[in-house]
């Protein structure tokens, strides 16, 4: 699990346009098609298979069942021992015209699973929805979402490594190997999702590797593979982002307005992600960052300010030096 010598990171804080092939990028002269995933949150269930599949064959060390009180999700955030995670969001739905209060939704019409507006517990099975006083709206809804790393276009994790640890596939994927990581810890921070962590025994860092050992045996990721619903898409990066384009068109023309795609585009601040999403709501409510950008970027810039004050320090030890070397010579 190694990669060419020379192409084990790309240069420091390189702009994030353009690099449609980071394995090429990286090296790798004949690279196969870079893959990816497409996660259609639309149709999660939360059902947690993808979570249960990746700890089983990575063999991943078990979380415990700690509930934060906030949601019925006990996994709560991505980890070192954590490589998917299914966000669980409970959302009160606005009330809708009293004329339409009554009209039944066939199932048919929602082109969505774990979409339609549910009646919250207490609720009379043939009755109208209620809810506790002073709560807004009848219904409730859950958004549902399995989170992963992006294998970001220019991923700063690999940037920061001074080991060599984290490396780029050939299939354009981002992996640590934890033979080599000496703990330092650089990545986490560099990261702008907060996907990658230390494991508090040894400080070694961990996230998902996509299943790098199945890739090279011609398999799919363990996750995509036990997804019931096909929430979970992997393939190549290209047929994947043309799916989701004709996905979202589906969606918008069924009247789901607020679905758009999450880490999609190439000219973003990370290059496009190697795991993007199609999300319901706003990407702060499964929280991602709005806007992430690459957190090298300013590297080259900062180098450049300091050898210019570098240069200049030594300029003016030198013109101070002169006068009294000189006034040496005339002892």
């Amino acid at each position: 699990m190694t990669a060419p010598e020379d192409a084990t990171h790309r240069p420091a804080g390189g702009t994030p346009s353009g690099a449609a092939d980071p394995a090429r990028d990286s090296g790798y002269t004949e690279p196969p098609e870079r893959v990816g995933f497409f996660t259609d949150t639309s149709v999660c269930i939360g059902c947690k298979a993808c979570e249960v599949a990746c700890k089983e064959w990575n063999a991943l060390p078990a979380d415990g069942f700690s509930l934060s009180g906030m949601s019925y999700d006990n996994t709560r955030e991505l980890g070192a021992s954590t490589w998917r995670h299914v966000a669980f969001v409970e959302q009160s739905v606005p009330e809708v015209a009293p004329d339409a209060q009554d009209t039944p939704v066939d199932p048919g019409d929602r082109p969505q699973l774990g979409l339609t507006p549910v009646a919250p517990a207490g609720a009379g099975g043939d009755g109208p929805a209620t809810e506790p006083e002073g709560t807004p709206g009848g219904k409730i809804r859950w958004l549902m979402s399995s989170d992963v790393c992006k294998h970001c276009t220019h991923a700063a994790c690999l940037d920061v490594c001074p080991t060599g640890a984290l490396f780029r596939t050939e299939f354009g994927t981002v992996v640590v190997q934890d033979d080599i990581c000496n703990g330092c810890g650089y990545c986490v921070p560099a990261c702008p999702y907060g996907v990658i962590e230390q494991r508090p025994d040894d400080g070694r860092a961990f996230k998902c590797t996509m299943c790098y050992d199945r890739l090279g045996a011609g398999m799919e990721p363990a996750c995509a593979k036990a997804c019931p619903t096909e929430s979970i898409q992997f393939g190549p990066l290209d047929e994947l982002r043309e799916r989701a384009a004709q996905r979202l068109d589906a969606l918008h023309e069924a009247g789901v307005g607020e679905a758009r795609l999450y880490g999609h585009d190439p000219d973003d601040g990370v290059g496009g992600d190697g795991a993007f999403f199609l999300l319901l709501d706003e990407p702060e409510v499964y929280g991602l960052p709005p806007d992430p950008q690459v957190t090298t970027r300013d590297l080259p810039r900062m180098w450049r300010h300091a050898a210019a004050a570098g240069l200049a320090l030594l300029c003016a030890v030198g013109a101070g030096a002169a006068p009294a070397a000189r006034r040496k010579g005339h002892r």
